[in-house]
């Protein structure tokens, strides 16, 4: 099947009103007790943005009809817009959203045995500067609030094309496919913006929200050790995956030159402590660039770097980016690498490449898209 790609819209109220997710639970509450109406109704309307799947007030039917046009006349259920879909062979899909303020975000939904896995983004643009990265080629233009975080996920997961067509006839007590895993490896550095993201995935983990296992969420990062510290003492269960694509601090500075002030000892004592405070393995993300950080000798310095730690490595072979110099490694320098860790002792996965022929590298739909408007 060819990729698609859609202009589309999925407005029912295209008035740019605020986000009833982003107006916060406090701030929906009042304006409910401001209309004269029990605390009851702000579950009811959670419920049916997150578990029921609804994209509009008129939809919930357990509202009274008085309620559901005021709620349209202040708010909107959803307040960001798909302005772009990509669909790929393997199922793979990509939404380009819109955001309140014309702001554009990135989200993917990735669907294998079984597994429904939503990559979110957390800011507009990255400011870390990894100069493979399609994200940040034009720095950082804002964070994102929880509840733009949290709209990328209901998107995702209420795609028509993308529920699953193999299972049995479903009741109408389940009127939407469930996510089963979140990768926070979008747009944006997840550290950067820790409070919202937390805020959101309070949310995407309660019984009353999306109800996706704690154990089921990775939590990306270049490496903020302060902020690493900070979210192994928010007690959760979430993995943390941290990108390193060098082995020493002075190839590191020339692939990620924004971290130049931090050392990677730095960063791998933060991850020692959260491994020690959650018991959870962290992984070390390793982008292959051909010519730069793919030799033997790089991967046995970096299982000489890892020897003595519960450590895996994701080893992700370049997704060329338009107007990079960059390039994937070879097949045969991408087998060596991964075999001289292996040989050092550590537990390595090639990571597959899913979308590739839908923008895979995260930023590069956005950039093509606002490219085109500029040119237009």
């Amino acid at each position: 099947m060819a990729a698609t790609l859609a202009l589309v819209s999925t407005d029912t109220n295209p008035t740019r009103l605020p986000g009833i997710l982003d107006a916060g639970e406090e701030a929906v509450r009042a304006w409910l007790a401001a209309q004269g109406e029990p605390p009851m109704r702000l579950r009811q309307i959670r419920h049916g943005l997150l578990v029921r799947g609804v994209e509009s007030f008129e939809q919930m039917s357990d509202l009274p009809r008085s309620l559901r046009v005021k709620l349209a006349e202040a708010f909107n259920p959803l307040a960001s817009r798909i302005i772009r879909h990509q669909h790929a062979a393997d199922d793979t899909h990509k939404l380009l959203l819109e955001l309140h303020d014309g702001k554009q975000v990135e989200c993917v939904l990735i669907q294998e045995d079984g597994r429904r896995t939503a990559c979110i983004s957390t800011q507009v643009g990255c400011g870390m500067g990894c100069v493979f990265c399609a994200s940040g080629l034009d720095g950082v233009e804002r964070s994102l609030p929880a509840g733009e975080i949290l709209e990328q996920l209901v998107r995702l997961r209420n795609l028509p094309e993308a529920r699953s067509q193999r299972s049995e006839v479903r009741s109408q007590k389940s009127e939407v496919s469930r996510l089963s895993h979140i990768v926070v490896m979008g747009m944006g550095e997840p550290l950067a913006n820790l409070d919202s993201l937390l805020e959101a995935l309070e949310v995407a983990t309660s019984p009353d929200g999306l109800g996706i296992g704690a154990r089921h969420i990775t939590i990306s990062t270049v490496g903020l050790p302060a902020k690493i510290r900070r979210l192994a003492e928010a007690g959760k269960q979430y993995h943390l995956a941290v990108s390193l694509h060098a082995p020493n601090d002075a190839l590191r500075r020339q692939i990620v030159p924004t971290t130049d002030k931090v050392g990677l000892q730095a960063i791998l004592e933060a991850a020692d402590a959260f491994h020690a405070a959650t018991g959870r393995q962290v992984t070390y993300e390793y982008v292959l660039l051909a010519g730069i950080n793919d030799e033997v000798r790089h991967a046995r310095d970096l299982a000489r770097l890892l020897r003595g730690r519960k450590a895996h490595v994701n080893v992700i072979p370049f997704n060329d980016v338009e107007g990079l110099p960059y390039h994937r490694p070879t097949t045969e320098a991408l087998t060596a690498f991964c075999d001289a860790l292996r040989q050092g002792g550590l537990s390595v996965k090639v990571r597959k490449r899913k979308g590739s022929e839908i923008d895979a590298a995260c930023g590069q739909l956005r950039r093509k898209v606002l490219r085109a408007s500029i040119e237009a």
